[in-house]
């Protein structure tokens, strides 16, 4: 069995990246499920629901978010309704919605935990405590579990990582934007990589315009609203083979295809 995990979709670039090439990058891997980290989908902050039909639409299994699910209040009854729309499950429990969702794919049970870290974000709830109890509520419910951790320090991705290791099948990143090259197949056969990466524009920074990111930083005023890059149009993730009858990995490989390349006709299988 093997599951897509598509990175952060930045805008309406990374939407239209989504649309042109995510049937031919799930035939290309054989994938058997996507799941799609959908946060940064409406103009680079939050989610509406017409964006989460769009993706539904497009064969998307499951959507994933962290931090900017509720920049985009027309969400939140969408939240309570469709559960394969996810926020992070370790918000306090007055929040709208669900942080973990099991789906059918074939014959596989497969469960999808979204948690959110707190090193440099909002102090929620303990993720890991939240993931041990996640775990304990889906035992017999689930034959393959993956997490998508959405968190901003390294070091607390890998430790999360290494603490559900032989538990889960995958642990990966979402949430910085920059892909990282550090996956890898841990001892306990969980899948995992620090940062799934940006699904846009990666000539921007961080998927955002590269002239209104630097004048934010060089003046430290908020100033103009960013907005997402459209330049170096790019589909970034990782896909996860899973042995699902031990529901640990086999490997873990990343994606990175331009769209440009697409366009041209040179993107080929390996």
């Amino acid at each position: 069995m093997k599951i897509l995990f598509v990175a952060d979709v930045i805008g309406s670039p990374g939407r239209r990246v989504v649309a042109q090439l995510l049937k031919l990058v799930r035939k290309d891997v054989g994938a058997d499920a996507v799941v799609l980290n959908g946060e940064n989908s409406a103009g680079g902050f939050g989610i509406t629901p017409d964006i989460v039909r769009e993706f539904l639409e497009l064969g998307v299994d499951v959507i994933t978010t962290g931090n900017h699910v509720w920049d985009k209040k027309e969400i939140l009854p969408l939240l309570k309704t469709e559960p394969r729309l996810l926020r992070p499950a370790n918000y306090p429990p007055p929040n709208p919605g669900r942080g973990h969702v099991v789906v059918r794919v074939g014959a596989v049970r497969l469960a999808v935990i979204n948690l959110q870290g707190r090193t440099f974000m909002a102090p929620l709830d303990d993720p890991f405590r939240m993931a041990e109890a996640l775990l304990a509520e889906l035992r017999g419910e689930a034959d393959v579990v993956v997490v998508d951790f959405h968190a901003e320090a390294t070091s607390e991705k890998q430790a999360f990582a290494r603490f559900l290791d032989g538990r889960v099948a995958a642990v990966v990143g979402t949430h910085t934007h920059c892909q990282t090259a550090d996956e890898r197949v841990l001892p306990g056969g969980t899948a995992q990589i620090t940062d799934l990466g940006l699904t846009g524009g990666l000539g921007g920074v961080i998927g955002m315009k590269t002239e209104l990111s630097v004048e934010r930083q060089r003046t430290q005023a908020r100033g103009e609203r960013l907005q997402p890059a459209d330049e170096e149009l790019t589909l970034q993730g990782a896909v996860v083979d899973v042995d699902e009858t031990t529901g640990r990995a086999r490997s873990i490989q990343r994606v990175s295809v331009p769209y440009e390349r697409v366009l041209q006709g040179e993107y080929r299988k390996k």
